[in-house]
């Protein structure tokens, strides 16, 4: 036998020696990131091919994180039974594994309050990837999209790009507001001359909201001020959220003051000065 074939045999391929407790370490490393990787493009590949979007993204994502990390403890536990030295540590601190238990369970305190807090999302699911919430931040009302749910925090994407991350345990004590399933009222305040013809002018804003992709239903157009500025026509809609709402205000402007001129419709003058009078 030569030297190398002695080597692998006594010393590479026996975990009780310190050259084979690297090798086997290394090979059910090498395993266990193998076993995970292809668990999470096994599922890449399966919501894919799900365009009708049957599966919640949401608790696909959960659960694949939670079963990598369950691959990785198992690996451990798999190595820690194969290497004798590690057996017999695991039985000289079996005894007080209490003692341990309390230590680390109180130096991960956040941390195991934020997975709890996860589960605690995933089985009441208040909200999933893809909705719009309305959450209280340092920085005060924060609107953002749910772009990903793990097991410790909860990231929103907000309309101009911005990343808020935000633990779970905070996301489960605090007050949020999903605005993905419920309608919002855009109101655009529109002024006209005191000379304009009010109701042609009100028949066009809501011919224009009409005929607006955004805009779910439209609610009223009543004249809700009168001032030096001329009357104020207050264009109340439904759109889907809050970003629609936006958009459709900013259309409506732009849209309206072209339709105006084309008409004929006159918006107040800055320096008109115009005093109602009570007769008698």
């Amino acid at each position: 036998m030569t030297a190398l074939e002695q080597f692998l045999s006594k010393d590479l391929l026996n975990p009780a020696t310190l050259p084979g407790a690297v090798f086997y370490a290394l090979v059910v490393a090498v395993l266990a990131t193998i076993v995970a990787r292809l668990l999470r493009l096994t599922v890449a590949q399966a919501l894919k091919r799900d365009h009708k979007r049957r599966i919640d993204r949401t608790v696909v994502a959960f659960l694949t994180q939670l079963a990598q990390i369950t691959v990785y403890l198992l690996a451990f536990i798999f190595y820690a039974n194969l290497i004798p030295e590690l057996r017999s540590l695991g039985t000289a601190l079996l005894a007080s594994v209490s003692v341990v238990s309390v230590i680390i369970g109180l130096a991960a305190q956040p941390t195991l309050g934020n997975l709890i807090a996860g589960i605690a999302l995933m089985l009441y699911r208040p909200f999933r990837v893809g909705d719009r919430m309305q959450i209280n931040a340092p920085t005060g009302v924060e609107l953002g999209t749910v772009e990903s749910l793990t097991l410790g925090y909860t990231v929103l994407q907000t309309f101009d790009n911005r990343r808020i991350v935000v633990p779970n345990s905070v996301m489960v004590s605090q007050i949020t507001v999903n605005l993905t399933h419920s309608r919002v009222l855009a109101q655009v305040p529109i002024s006209v001359d005191y000379a304009a013809d009010v109701e042609q002018a009100r028949r066009i804003l809501m011919e224009l909201a009409e005929h607006h992709p955004l805009v779910q239903a439209v609610v009223s157009c009543p004249i809700t001020q009168l001032d030096n500025a001329g009357v104020t026509l207050s264009l109340r809609v439904w759109c889907s959220n809050v970003g629609d709402a936006k958009q459709v205000e900013f259309d409506l402007y732009e849209q309206a003051k072209g339709r105006f001129e084309e008409e004929g419709i006159e918006r107040p003058s800055p320096y008109q000065t115009v005093v109602l009078k009570k007769e008698g």
